[in-house]
């Protein structure tokens, strides 16, 4: 048996702990004995509104442990590993703490603040033979998944174009605001613009180099509407937008539109189609499950069997936050193209 302690139980966290209630009932291995959240309503599943659906289960019925402090679960509790789910700003520190008292991390997105804060968790990793993944969930989102063996197996050819864009209303329901607060939570393009941040050097790998277009538009968050070209030595045209002020009945929405030498794969609020240039074209069959639970199962499993960490190696999610950082450094000078080292 896999036990393990949820650490942060807000909108994010909710998702995890919704996703360990089911596998719970699935009868797997993976056992969620701990919760803890320094707001006691989050333990009596009270939750805030996200850009995620989640339901208001009663986790009572499941007989957690609950804790307002990390220290004291760490203390209280024999895990095999600590699930964070907190503010940005606290990931560092609490990988890190949970790591040092034993315990494999899973932690949210994005890695860290900074990458010299992400060399540290892998160093901590190192250090006290932990295992560290960063739960970048489009790795194991199932469209991005058959999107990915595209770009990998070469079936329509070379990458020619890649757009990717992600919007949805301003996020304020954090806990004390921190989402709107540049430094807890990097604005709109380290919390939400990471995501398609990281698919481009999950799919492509390391640009060499990136120009940002970016604009403040909320007083104190950092860049809310970004839009990023990413630079590959093949020529490529790649880009990547977000806002996050998109008000009224917009929603929330994530699409990808791929061309490649011969066809294009295509993510709209509708679904992935495939168009072979040659061919009809096709709705490929994806399993259903959102990459929220494929990830807690593959971390699981990872430790149950003690694999190691392929999917998501924290090197290329602390790469993701290095392309991050060129992508504010880049806005903050009028979009002049930054290069990365490799």
């Amino acid at each position: 048996m896999i036990k393990v302690g949820l650490v942060g139980i807000g909108a994010i966290g909710r998702v995890h702990l919704e996703n360990y209630m089911r596998l719970i009932q699935e009868k797997t291995t993976i056992q969620l004995v701990a919760i803890c959240d320094v707001n006691p309503d989050r333990l009596k599943g009270i939750t805030p509104e996200g850009n995620i659906a989640t339901t208001q289960t009663d986790v009572g019925a499941f007989g957690f442990h609950e804790y307002t402090d990390l220290d004291t679960m760490l203390a209280s509790e024999k895990l095999d590993y600590v699930d964070i789910a907190l503010p940005t700003y606290l990931h560092d520190t609490m990988a890190i703490k949970a790591m040092e008292k034993g315990c494999h991390v899973l932690c949210e997105k994005p890695m860290a603040l900074t990458a010299e804060k992400c060399q540290r968790m892998i160093e901590a990793s190192e250090k006290f033979g932990k295992k560290l993944m960063i739960a970048q969930c489009l790795r194991f989102w199932p469209a991005y998944e058959y999107l990915k063996a595209c770009v990998e197996d070469k079936r329509y050819g070379n990458v020619t174009c890649a757009y990717f864009f992600r919007g949805g209303s301003t996020p304020r329901w954090s806990f004390e605001n921190w989402l709107l607060k540049k430094e807890k939570s990097g604005g709109c393009l380290l919390d939400q613009h990471i995501h398609d941040v990281d698919t481009i050097n999950w799919l492509f790998g390391m640009p060499d180099a990136v120009s940002t277009a970016a604009v403040n538009i909320i007083a104190g968050s950092g860049y809310d509407a970004v839009s990023t070209n990413y630079y590959y030595p093949d020529g490529k045209v790649v880009n990547a937008q977000d806002d996050w002020t998109l008000e009224g009945d917009y929603g929330f929405g994530m699409i990808f539109r791929v061309n490649f030498e011969k066809g294009n794969v295509i993510l709209t609020e509708k679904g992935l189609s495939v168009n072979p240039n040659d061919e009809k074209g096709f709705i490929p069959e994806l399993n259903p499950d959102q990459g929220y639970y494929h990830e807690v199962k593959y971390f699981a499993q990872a430790i149950e069997n003690e694999t190691p960490i392929v999917t998501a190696r924290p090197e290329s999610t602390k790469d993701t936050i290095r392309i991050a950082e060129a992508e504010m450094l880049s806005a903050d000078r009028n979009g002049a193209i930054v290069a990365l080292q490799h």
